[in-house]
């Protein structure tokens, strides 16, 4: 896109819109969604909002979902609590620590053989959690 000084600011700004608009739809096509994450036996249906553990069902509240799946598609990624309240309750995080500590606590209950020595949700401590990225 090419414009001059002799262009009219009506034709100057048809341009750019014109421009965005095409730059959009190209990066919607383009745009590739994972609709299931797998991980050692667990698997994340974000179509669909279920999530399995060996091929049976574990029921997640909706925040519990949010979190998990937070977590699982930026696997290694380590988030604060106050990132994961920004993220999953979309509103600012006034301090609270104990909420994202007792969902993430109730995740591990429904999807870890062991909740106490946790494989898939990982505490980094003194800063937050992480999903284990070394699960395939």
């Amino acid at each position: 896109m090419i414009l001059t000084f002799e262009d009219s600011e009506e034709e100057i700004l048809n341009r750019i819109i014109s421009y965005v608009g095409i730059e959009a739809r190209a990066f919607q096509v383009a745009e590739i969604v994972k609709t299931n994450l797998n991980f050692n036996g667990l698997e994340i249906d974000i179509t669909n909002r279920l999530v399995r553990k060996q091929r049976q069902e574990i029921d997640l509240t909706f925040i519990e979902f949010e979190i998990l799946h937070l977590l699982a598609r930026n696997p290694g990624r380590v988030f604060s609590k106050e990132q994961i309240y920004n993220s999953v309750w979309k509103e600012p995080y006034f301090g609270d620590y104990n909420i994202v500590m007792s969902h993430i606590r109730n995740i591990r209950e429904k999807i870890e053989d062991n909740p106490s020595k946790p494989i898939y949700i990982q505490t980094v401590w003194g800063v937050g959690y992480k999903f284990n990225n070394k699960l395939k």
